[in-house]
């Protein structure tokens, strides 16, 4: 997996962008990894040339609304395709065991039963436990809790093809003891809410989130060499590639990445 494609960078309030997701890609095959709050996931999909039939992997890190009703939407899409002979093979949908039941209620309580009747047939959830390892398009992936103190979150580390380390945190500031999960990376995709500069007016940490520059204090701790920055606010959207790389680099050494929506990102490097 050479290829990560940005769906979205936003935290759950924005709507000049959409809520922070992405997907992974291998060959013609993508997995994905969040779906946002809304059916902009189709959209997101459409702009970035992401065909439903192309997707058999899905991983869902926790319950909040941002994250999780898009995979509604998701679901709702594919096991169409599904009962009209348009998808091939199995969708697999990969989230902590508690997150599973979660996932199915919301589509049982809004989805037609034909729809959820695929479930456990050819729609396949995999309930993860702490450090679970999972082989998804040929590359094994380790999941882990992240140990929230909001709500219960799994995050990812794998190596890639080109031999890398890439190290998924969540949305949520780094826990110590999730630390041999993170170290060393070559890459970390890390939440910054803010600005560290302007922490008074977002309020990152009464939300249980990070600054650009507590990232980048992280990732210099850690021995990362490249940091994506998302999940942020959306008030200084047109300039915040420029003022999170400028925040970041005073901390951080590394190569620093502020992607808008629908960018690709090398992961060869």
């Amino acid at each position: 997996m050479d290829k990560l494609l940005v769906l979205g960078t936003g935290n759950a309030a924005v709507k000049k962008c959409y809520n922070t997701c992405f997907a992974l890609k291998k060959d013609n095959e993508y997995f994905l990894v969040d779906a946002g709050g809304g059916n902009g996931i189709l959209g997101r999909l459409d702009e970035m040339n992401i065909p439903l039939n192309r997707i058999h992997h899905l991983f869902v890190t926790h319950e909040h609304t941002d994250h999780i009703l898009g995979v509604v939407w998701i679901i709702r899409m594919i096991t169409t395709k599904i009962l009209a002979n348009d998808y091939m093979g199995a969708f697999h949908i990969y989230a902590h065991t508690e997150l599973v039941q979660t996932i199915k209620t919301l589509c049982e309580l809004t989805l037609q039963k034909k729809l959820t009747d695929c479930f456990n047939q050819s729609v396949l959830f995999h309930p993860l436990q702490d450090g679970d390892q999972w082989t998804i398009l040929d590359t094994s992936f380790t999941f882990y809790d992240i140990l929230s103190t909001k709500a219960k979150q799994f995050a990812f580390t794998f190596i890639n093809e080109d031999g890398k380390k890439i190290a998924f945190a969540g949305d949520e500031p780094y826990n110590e003891k999730c630390f041999e999960y993170v170290k060393g990376a070559d890459w970390l995709m890390h939440e910054a809410f803010c600005l560290y500069d302007q922490r008074d007016i977002f309020k990152p940490y009464e939300k249980h989130h990070s600054t650009a520059k507590d990232a980048a204090v992280l990732a210099a701790q850690l021995g990362v060499k490249h940091l994506i920055l998302w999940h942020t606010e959306e008030k200084n959207l047109t300039e915040r590639k420029v003022l999170y790389t400028q925040e970041a680099a005073e901390y951080f050494n590394g190569s620093i990445y502020v992607p808008d929506d629908l960018e690709v990102i090398e992961l060869c490097q």
